[in-house]
């Protein structure tokens, strides 16, 4: 039997835990230099097929020139209508997550990305859709900025699967969402 398809937060976050500066600018990270396997970046792509995440961080990549292409799957979460023009390959959607993502998990496929931000991830995670979190923690403090979750009441255990530190001080964190946590909050959200 073949194993279900996971949703994993594959993420780099500062020392501070912010995903990006309160207008979304990544310098302190995309500045670094980038070691060889880009912290197991490279290897953990080749486990996905489907990449999930919302409207505003959509938006930012492409102003930072991300290219979406057809030989993968894109979900953009959002509450507003695709815009005019989509690359092929990318899909807008506006449903509760939690069927989404069960529909999604029934097909055949690889593991999930969930690339973010912060207001997807916590969505996700409220609505018990998230399996694990890969983070990278960058030996730097920004003082604030987009968290990593977006701030609400929550209680979510996680069981840590494994440390590995790299020689520029980045440390990967890699945690399983435990199966008794997954549904503490089914207040189905959508963001972006």
């Amino acid at each position: 039997m073949t194993e279900p398809r996971k949703v994993i937060v594959h993420i780099a976050t500062s020392a501070d835990g912010f995903i990006a500066r309160s207008d979304g600018d990544l310098e302190w990270l995309t500045s670094r230099p980038k070691p060889k396997g880009f912290y197991g970046i490279e290897a953990f792509m080749k486990t996905v097929d489907t990449h999930v995440l919302g409207r505003r961080t959509y938006d930012r990549s492409l102003e930072l020139g991300a290219k979406f292409g057809s030989h993968e799957r894109y979900v953009v979460f959002s509450r507003h209508s695709a815009p005019s023009t989509v690359p092929p390959g990318v899909e807008f959607v506006s449903e509760a997550i939690g069927p989404f993502i069960d529909r999604l998990r029934a097909q055949p496929g690889k593991d999930v990305w969930l690339m973010g931000g912060g207001d997807i991830i916590a969505s996700f995670l409220d609505a018990g859709a998230i399996d694990e979190f890969v983070i990278n923690v960058v030996p730097v403090f920004i003082g604030d900025g987009i968290p990593l979750i977006a701030r609400r009441e929550r209680d979510v255990s996680l069981d840590l699967r494994s440390v590995e530190r790299f020689d520029d001080g980045v440390v990967q964190l890699h945690y399983r969402v435990t199966p008794s946590s997954r549904r503490f909050d089914r207040r189905e959200r959508v963001h972006g």
